[in-house]
């Protein structure tokens, strides 16, 4: 039973760090809006999703880092994707949650402006990014093509890389 449950996590790892390998694959992301755009991570990078506490501001940080918070024991740094991504600030809304989401090394909360859906898109529904986006460094992992719209898929561990 022990060896079966290993074999399911080190699975879902591989999705998590080579998202699309088949053509085939299902792929399955957490969408949420920043601005006017709507972006994705893999839902299994994601501890959890929560309603915006307080959150203690800390000193030479760059403009993105708001401070950190403590969740049940645990203090993380919180970023603000609006800042991250040189958008103007907005207020908090009723729809403002934080995205809490784990890589290897690190863990993070991220300000997002809402949430959209869980979403489902086939391996071969994702494009690369554009060549203007240096692929190797940036934050972009994929454009994914939908019927209705497109989303920008996100590498986690490039938005948890500490560069503070």
């Amino acid at each position: 039973m022990n060896d079966k449950l290993n074999q399911i996590l080190q699975k879902q790892q591989q999705q998590v760090d080579e998202p699309h390998k088949k053509e085939d694959d299902v792929i399955q992301l957490v969408g949420f809006i920043i601005g006017q755009e709507e972006y994705a991570v893999p839902i299994l990078s994601i501890q959890e999703i929560i309603k915006p506490i307080e959150y203690t501001r800390v000193p030479s940080v760059p403009t993105y880092i708001l401070g950190v918070f403590n969740l049940r024991g645990s203090v993380i740094p919180l970023i603000d994707l609006r800042s991250k991504f040189k958008m103007d600030p907005v207020k908090v809304t009723e729809d403002t949650r934080y995205i809490v989401m784990k890589g290897k090394d690190n863990t993070a909360g991220f300000v997002i402006d809402r949430l959209t859906e869980a979403i489902r898109i086939k391996s071969s529904r994702i494009g690369p990014p554009p060549e203007t986006i240096h692929a190797e460094k940036g934050l972009v992992y994929g454009i994914g093509m939908r019927e209705e719209n497109i989303l920008t898929i996100l590498k986690v561990e490039q938005l948890l890389k500490r560069d503070f």
